[in-house]
């Protein structure tokens, strides 16, 4: 029988959930937990690769940018504290339509579940802190 066997699939959560914790290198949220760092989108919530603010690329956003009709913001966690994006990345994301905020990843996870309560049109990258 082919097509049939063991399948692996990136984390992925279908669906929008609030982040009920974050630290020691991931999140928890959905009654689940999660090592590394996250894309939350409209889509779901994913496993992300990026593991620090220097280590981001345009090609990290892919995902994102395949929603960009759907967010209206982007809260970006850069790790303990606030660092900006680099200037191709902001540019990338700008030529988009999505306004893009970095923050430490702790206000970015705040940020992000306020918003998400409003209904708002929010999508969060965390990086994972420890």
């Amino acid at each position: 029988m082919s097509g049939y066997g063991l399948q692996f699939r990136q984390a992925h959560f279908p669906g929008r959930a609030p982040i009920d914790a974050y630290g020691n290198g991931g999140f928890r949220f959905a009654e689940m937990s999660h090592r590394g760092s996250l894309l939350c989108l409209p889509s779901g919530i994913y496993g992300w690769e990026p593991q620090s603010r220097a280590a981001l690329r345009e090609d990290d956003f892919a995902r994102l940018m395949a929603e960009a009709g759907e967010i209206e913001i982007l809260l970006v966690g850069t790790g303990v504290r606030l660092d900006p994006l680099p200037g191709a990345l902001k540019q990338a994301l700008r030529a988009a339509g999505i306004a893009a905020e970095p923050m430490a990843t702790g206000a970015a996870v705040r940020t992000f579940n306020v918003l998400l309560a409003e209904d708002r049109a929010v999508a969060a990258a965390l990086l994972a802190v420890d």
